[in-house]
């Protein structure tokens, strides 16, 4: 893991919309983690394709849940995971 993290920063999925306001994200090679607390059942978009909604969290604080939502390949690959994954 500390290889893995070497030289990246962990920003905790409750503090990424703080995060967002004062940090230019995308200028910053970061990581987080969450647990999937909640799976919409897959979706069909305008165009037909199917797409996934997790709600994710860090455990740190229940209230603050992030939305992912899954497209094309990588809904295809993960949409089978099971909810309270990491």
């Amino acid at each position: 893991m500390d290889r893995k993290m070497a030289n990246r920063k962990l920003i905790r999925l409750s503090q990424l919309k703080s995060k967002l306001a004062v940090e230019n994200l995308e200028e910053i090679d970061w990581v987080t983690f969450g647990v999937i607390m909640k799976k919409v059942t897959p979706q069909s978009a305008n165009n037909g394709r199917t797409f996934s909604i997790w709600r994710l969290n860090d455990l740190r604080d229940l209230n603050q849940c992030v939305s992912l939502f899954l497209f094309g390949e990588v809904h295809k690959e993960h949409w089978k995971t099971d909810q309270g994954m990491v």
